[in-house]
């Protein structure tokens, strides 16, 4: 194998990998420290506000770099204000997961966090984005994989089982899952959503800019309403000010550049495998560093998760597959009649 070969490899294979690996111990990493910070009291509001603000700070000078010597379309009123609307959503989303956490676990986040590919399906078609065809293996697929994904997180969050690993049991898990369930409903709901803004305005950066502003101003103004005591909003040298940081540069700057580059490499099907994975980091992390419980109802709903997620994403692949070859054989046919 050549040099050049070799480099291909390592930036096709290599690279990918290690950076989804990377990205998914980092999304563990992020929960298992808030989960540390909330101990100590953290406010969910201000938190969310000065992780808004990390992540502008970082994505700032992006905006900048990439479009300095290039023009940019002027949005429209209408557009901007569909995407302050969707960062009233995505606000509402981080609101719930941190309060979420505060309830369950980061396990039980990593498990809910599965269920996204149901619901932007559900909503996707809903919303006359994803059409289904009964009779289609496909169609079939995304629905028993939603209907299997339903299921796993109604086992995780109510069925508790016997305890595996620990004798202790969070007596708010229902609470922590409903509220973890609802975060990535309202993320599926603003992924359908953007999809839709970027069909009227396609300057993506552009659109996650004024995406960053407007929730920054919502963040900031929930958090004076809902926590007026100076006290929660002063940082000190603490957990809490490390988890910020951490989570304002990774959720809000480096897991979208690194997942975007991925997806640019390998595809959307390549960077959704991984998602599973979170499941098994969140056990150890959970177990070794938060002494949390594992309990024989969040292994089972786990599983039945992950095989609706994997159901959900064949199918919804395939179909892809399918869709490219019917476009494509018409092409190949008319140059086979030049011949």
């Amino acid at each position: 194998m050549g040099v050049e070969e070799r480099g291909r490899m390592v930036y096709k294979d290599v690279l990918p990998f290690a950076g989804m690996m990377m990205v998914e111990f980092i999304l563990v990493g992020g929960n298992t420290l808030y989960k540390s910070a909330s101990v100590q009291g953290i406010n969910s509001y201000v938190f969310t506000f000065y992780v808004f603000l990390i992540g502008f700070i970082f994505l700032l000078p992006c905006i900048f770099i990439l479009h300095r010597r290039t023009s940019v379309p002027p949005i429209k009123f209408s557009v901007a204000g569909k995407i302050i609307i969707l960062s009233v959503i995505m606000y509402m989303s981080q609101i719930f997961g941190y309060i979420g956490l505060k309830y369950g676990s980061p396990t039980l986040s990593s498990i809910m966090s599965n269920l996204s590919p149901a619901f932007t399906f559900v909503l996707a078609f809903f919303f006359s984005m994803e059409k289904v065809h009964l009779r289609s293996y496909t169609s079939q697929a995304k629905i028993i994989g939603t209907l299997l994904s339903i299921l796993g997180a109604i086992t995780a969050t109510v069925y508790s089982g016997p305890s595996l690993l620990s004798t202790s049991m969070n007596t708010d898990w229902i609470i922590g899952g409903i509220l973890l369930a609802s975060q990535y409903f309202l993320l599926s709901f603003a992924l359908v959503a953007q999809a839709k803004i970027l069909v009227e305005y396609s300057v993506d950066l552009i659109v996650v800019f004024v995406f960053g502003i407007s929730g920054l101003l919502v963040a900031g103004l929930g958090a004076l309403i809902m926590a007026r005591d100076l006290e929660s909003w002063k940082l000190r040298l603490d957990v809490v000010l490390a988890t910020i940081l951490y989570m304002g540069f990774t959720s809000g700057f480096f897991n979208v550049v690194v997942q975007i580059w991925v997806l640019r490499v390998k595809g959307p099907v390549y960077v959704a495998m991984f998602k599973p994975l979170t499941i098994v980091i969140a056990v150890f992390m959970g177990v070794l560093i938060l002494g949390d419980s594992l309990q024989l109802g969040s292994v089972l709903g786990g599983c039945i998760i992950t095989i609706g997620f994997y159901v959900v994403v064949w199918g919804k692949a395939k179909e892809d597959n399918e869709s490219a070859l019917t476009i494509s054989a018409p092409l190949l046919e008319s140059h086979e009649e030049d011949f």
